[in-house]
């Protein structure tokens, strides 16, 4: 697990596009979730992965995709022809460039890539980088020191640059909608961080129409916090209810 990027020195650092997927691991025999559970997928999806390696990635259908990415996770259904598995790691005692270079020599099924990562030179070449993966459509880069060792838990040796930021919130209530929206949801009121706010932009009409339970844990996204430390500018991402 990442910790954010507050300016550290990145030279020397492996940058990679951070994907908005599913995260997701094979352990040789299975997709786990990030909490351990099987992930149901198609038979065809799985083979073809090696039975000896366990890989760290995410399910990914492509940048602006997450919501259609989770329902299908999610069901173990729907049509996966789109669906690809980013690697980014693999689990082992070497060192991460090392780990890569394991990677990049594995026989992997079409549908399965390792994520692209570029040595960063300079902040100014960080910079750049950013500006090229957000003009494509991707929220943020990703920073792995090149020797750190794969590891367990949030660590400083992988860095999250996003300028959005996303957490959770649960669902405490229902805001009517109003205008367009009449006779349906408006917003999610959620609890966060012990106060409550109002999640209504990012909202299809279906979830609008069909909200998801009371108590239920959603992604948001938001851009700093106010002076009364609530989300700025908060938009719905999805309902984590599939790990």
């Amino acid at each position: 697990l990442a910790k954010p990027y507050a300016g550290q020195n990145p030279v020397g650092w492996m940058m990679s596009e951070k994907l908005d997927g599913v995260r997701a691991v094979w352990d040789g025999a299975a997709f786990k979730s990030r909490s351990g559970n099987t992930l149901q997928v198609p038979a065809w999806f799985s083979a073809g992965l090696p039975p000896d390696v366990v890989l760290d990635g995410e399910l990914w259908e492509g940048r602006g995709q997450f919501q259609q990415s989770v329902g299908k996770v999610r069901s173990g259904k729907g049509e996966w022809s789109g669906m690809r598995f980013m690697i980014f790691d693999t689990v082992s005692d070497q060192p991460f460039t090392a780990r890569l270079h394991a990677l990049q020599a594995l026989d992997l099924p079409a549908h399965c890539a390792i994520v692209e990562h570029v040595r960063c030179e300079s902040e100014a070449h960080l910079e750049e980088y950013e500006r090229t993966v957000l003009a494509q459509g991707g929220e943020g880069v990703m920073l792995r020191r090149a020797d750190s060792p794969y590891q367990h838990k949030r660590s400083a040796d992988l860095l999250k640059l996003k300028r959005f930021q996303t957490d959770e919130a649960v669902i405490v209530g229902y805001k009517d909608g109003l205008g367009r929206n009449a006779g349906l949801v408006g917003a999610f009121v959620c609890e966060w961080m012990g106060k409550t706010f109002q999640l209504g932009a990012g909202l299809s009409d279906h979830e609008r129409g069909n909200p998801p339970a009371l108590g239920s844990r959603v992604t948001f996204s938001f851009f700093d916090t106010t002076d009364g430390c609530l989300p700025r500018h908060p938009s719905f991402v999805g309902v984590r209810d599939y790990e």
